[in-house]
């Protein structure tokens, strides 16, 4: 079956099984949902959605979040996994917005890319989440389903978005990648995935795939 081919086949299944995909990070304006995209590398959005609640009552905004000590910003936000480098990094993309955007969330990738703590991925979720551009945001989840359904060999996820960029329509974009994160989380987890059992790796992977994930898991299991 061609890329191409999968790619429908895919999009109908996601479609079916997830006819809304709503932002999983409790936000109210592209600055929250900056701060909590920012939280979420390493860490859950559940943790994150945790924490940020006491973190908005004390800075909603980019003012009074440059406004914070460094250490208070940990302290609100310990729970979370790198917890240091992630206060430093909204307290600099704050002064960042005060300084060189008038306070606002600049709608540009490279504007967004020179924040402190937001890299590539960060940038396209809030292009695509909170200014609603065409954007293919590509955490773990959809780098490893991208492997298994053969739809990408790249080794990085920036790799990974280049490959799904070209084989999906545009304008699925901003929806797709929230359903393939839902897909992951609920259908096809990291370890212990039975392929032939999922409602797309069981047709879309290979059979040198589904070969190699089960004599892996197999090791794994053995090792525990």
């Amino acid at each position: 079956m061609k890329r191409s081919e999968k790619a429908i086949r895919i999009m109908e299944i996601l479609e079916e099984l997830f006819p809304t995909t709503p932002i999983p990070l409790t936000h109210t304006d592209p600055f929250t949902l900056l701060v909590a995209v920012v939280l979420s590398a390493q860490t859950t959005d559940k943790k994150v959605n945790q924490v940020t609640p006491s973190l908005f009552k004390q800075a909603p905004d980019p003012k009074r979040m440059a406004k914070l000590p460094v250490e208070t910003i940990q302290e609100l936000i310990r729970e979370i996994g790198l917890a240091p480098q992630k206060a430093r990094a909204l307290k600099g993309l704050s002064q960042m917005l005060i300084d060189d955007f008038e306070g606002c969330v600049p709608a540009d990738f490279e504007a967004l890319q020179r924040l402190p703590g937001v890299g590539r991925k960060t940038a396209n979720v809030i292009m695509a989440q909170a200014f609603g551009q065409p954007a293919f945001p590509v955490d773990t989840h959809i780098h490893r389903l991208a492997a298994r359904w053969g739809l990408s060999r790249g080794k990085t996820a920036d790799h990974t978005e280049q490959d799904l960029r070209k084989i999906f329509p545009r304008e699925s974009w901003n929806k797709l990648h929230l359903q393939i994160i839902f897909f992951g989380r609920s259908h096809c987890p990291a370890r212990y995935h039975e392929l032939e059992d999922c409602p797309i790796c069981s047709w879309a992977a290979t059979k040198q795939r589904v070969r190699q994930e089960r004599e892996m898991n197999s090791r794994t299991r053995k090792r525990a």
